[in-house]
């Protein structure tokens, strides 16, 4: 029975933020830009570090994979989301659904534990400046990027296999401007327990260690920067840091809020929101 509720899916509805005809050019409008930014700002990122040998050093390069996965990122939900405001046309198909889900799922996961790595880089960079080098060696730097892909590769492989056995009604309406995990969940038509409580568990383990990391080294960061006496010393520091920090705070704020908004609060609007900053400002 479950077989053939999943074959007759043709596709699913995103209800994106307005049905108002009118609106959509004024939508159009503001997301293409902010996406084209998006975009060939990060690309010129990878460009620059890529082609000059000074910038050939730990914190470029794992700046040049968080540009590399924006792209990534803001593409594997932009993309669509405009062709649907261009045609005015909200449908999905279901395989094409799963995709977006599997592939958002990875790019944000990545987001996540590269923006802890630089955090880390950063601890090295102020609080040991004498070992930087030798402790955030090639080695070290490739590892941490190979073992960020395999583990979030196989925790969203784990979420999209759980999805599968899932049935849906056709034409189901997804209240959200592309396809994310809880707003899914919430309109599947069979049990979905199994999934809350693995959404829960990796969320917590994925989550909280890499917060907790994060806190870690600006914990160490500030202490160093109480010790230092030169004001120009402090301001070195801080530029190192100020603009990780910034995006940090607007990137694991703005999820937050979007994931509360859908799984308690149920608002879709107060998630969409959070969601275009994580997904569309945060890239820029």
């Amino acid at each position: 029975m479950e077989r053939e509720n999943n074959s007759c899916i043709a596709q699913f509805l995103l209800l994106g933020f307005s049905d108002d005809p009118e609106l959509q050019p004024a939508l159009f409008a503001l997301f293409l830009p902010m996406y084209m930014v998006a975009v060939l700002g990060n690309l010129l990122i990878i460009l620059a570090v890529s082609s000059d040998c000074h910038l050939h050093t730990p914190m470029y390069f794992f700046l040049s994979n968080l540009s590399f996965v924006d792209i990534c990122f803001t593409s594997t939900i932009v993309p669509k989301m405009l062709v649907n405001i261009q045609t005015q046309n909200k449908n999905i198909s279901y395989i094409e659904c799963l995709t977006q889900v599997y592939f958002f799922m990875i790019f944000a996961g990545m987001d996540n534990f590269l923006l802890t790595v630089m955090a880390y880089d950063c601890f090295v960079a102020i609080c040991h400046p004498l070992k930087y080098l030798i402790i955030m060696n090639s080695q070290l730097c490739g590892f941490l990027v190979f073992i960020s892909w395999f583990v979030i590769f196989w925790d969203a492989l784990l979420h999209l296999l759980l999805i599968l056995p899932l049935t849906f009604n056709t034409c189901t309406e997804i209240p959200h401007f592309f396809c994310d995990l809880p707003p899914l969940l919430q309109v599947a038509s069979s049990d979905t327990y199994i999934n809350d409580i693995v959404l829960y568990v990796t969320t917590a383990l994925l989550g909280v260690f890499p917060v907790t990391g994060i806190f870690f080294s600006y914990s160490q960061i500030v202490s160093s920067l109480m010790k230092m006496s030169s004001s120009e010393s402090k301001s070195k520091a801080f530029s190192t840091c100020g603009s990780h920090l910034c995006m940090v705070s607007l990137y694991y704020g703005t999820s937050l809020a979007e994931y509360l908004s859908f799984t308690f609060t149920h608002s879709s609007w107060a998630g969409m929101l959070a969601s275009v900053m994580y997904t569309v400002v945060t890239p820029c």
